[in-house]
């Protein structure tokens, strides 16, 4: 079949839930894809940064493979011999002394306002029902009724009330609201380092550690959501550690698994993950044998093939090619490592047309709240493959 009859019987039969570009990916190998009509694309989104470490990794999927014939899922009612080595992995490589595995980021992000709600009851002293959780405009966590609770896209929400009480948003990146509205009921404060689906925002220096300062200051636990913005997108291993804070708790999730199977994680030590007894919270593939084996070699993968670093200096350079294109469309580029966004005039028309300007190019990226362009492509992309990028790009930027 062609593109056009795999679209129409998408369309026929699936939800219309999403609005993807025209394109029917059927086979993928490091930042390239390719369609069912057999046309070669660059990709520059690298599936909103689960596949960080390229598609099909060979690696991971060498251990896919050989973990998919011994065994896939215990659920958690038995133990199995991936995932206290993925718990111990992950605990090093990143400082934390528990973790807590789950599937998707969302299911991530709930786990946290838990154990934040949870935390607040059992060690701060919270009055019972009373806890409340503070997040940012823009914010982008996820889609359960919880999280679109607190969204401030409209969007997300119409049509879903009532909505789950607790929560409060204040401006993000404005450490003196937050400050404001903290009260003796305040368990979490819950940040995007930096908001990927709002735009590839960065907050202004020193925003997130005046915010981890004060949170610190009002026993406040200080959230980093580092699903998108965490494992070397950000040119870090975590977007968090461009400032000196060391949240209470991390969300990860996308690239944790290469792109490969859902896996996601919260990381906390043991006052704030300590909190769950048996049978307080659970999932039955989270921690499943598959999913750890995958996201213990993703890891290797991320730190001995050196991508977070490549990340930082390809990001820098991808940025200043981006720079170099004079256009009146271009209002801001911004980002940091390989997660940078263009933001068009409005003038411009949408960003959407330019993406699909692109794809007829062969480079594949997504408009993300209409007038930004999101690059983020995984972080095997070579400087030679970004110079040959930044031709079209050019050309499409510079159109009318």
């Amino acid at each position: 079949m062609n593109t056009q009859e795999y679209i129409k019987i998408e369309e026929q039969y699936g939800a219309h839930n999403y609005h993807p570009l025209d394109v029917v990916i059927t086979k993928a190998e490091g930042v390239w894809v390719w369609d069912v009509d057999g046309k070669k694309y660059l990709d520059c989104l690298a599936a909103y940064s689960a596949v960080n470490q390229g598609h099909c990794h060979p690696r991971i999927v060498n251990v896919l493979k050989e973990q998919a014939e011994k065994v896939t899922l215990t659920s958690r009612a038995f133990r199995n011999d991936q995932l206290p080595l993925l718990c111990k992995e992950l605990c090093e490589l990143t400082g934390y002394k528990m973790m807590l595995p789950m599937n998707s980021g969302a299911e991530a992000v709930e786990t946290a306002l838990k154990a934040a709600r949870k935390w607040g009851y059992k060690v701060k002293g919270v009055e019972e029902g009373k806890a409340e959780i503070i997040a940012c405009t823009n914010n982008f966590s996820g889609r359960t009724i919880s999280i679109i609770s607190f969204s401030t896209e409209e969007q997300y929400k119409d049509g879903y009330a009532p909505f789950t009480p607790g929560f409060k948003v204040v401006e993000y990146g404005n450490a003196e609201q937050l400050e404001k509205a903290i009260t003796p009921n305040t368990v979490a404060f819950l940040v995007e380092p930096i908001q990927g689906e709002g735009g590839v925002i960065v907050p202004a220096e020193g925003f997130l550690k005046k915010a981890y300062d004060i949170c610190k200051k009002n026993k406040v636990l200080f959230i980093a959501d580092e699903i998108q913005s965490g494992l070397g997108r950000s040119g870090k291993m975590f977007a968090y550690e461009y400032e000196e804070v060391r949240p209470d708790v991390v969300i990860i999730g996308k690239a944790l698994s290469g792109g490969c199977y859902p896996v996601s994680a919260v990381l906390s030590d043991k006052e704030v993950l300590g909190v769950f007894n048996p049978g307080d919270h659970g999932s039955t593939f989270g921690g499943n044998p598959l999913g750890a084996a995958v996201a213990r070699e993703s890891l290797k993968v991320l730190v001995e093939e050196e991508l977070i670093e490549k990340s930082f200096e390809l990001g820098n350079y991808f940025r200043e090619k981006l720079r170099e294109i004079k256009t009146k469309h271009v209002k801001e580029i911004r980002g940091k490592g390989l997660f940078i966004g263009v933001e068009l005039y409005p003038e411009a028309g949408g960003a959407r047309r330019f993406c699909e300007a692109l794809m007829k190019r062969g480079i594949l990226c997504k408009e993300t709240h209409t007038h930004v362009i999101r690059f983020a492509p995984p972080l095997v992309i070579t400087k030679a493959e970004i110079d040959w990028a930044m031709d079209s790009i050019g050309e499409v930027l510079l159109a009318d």
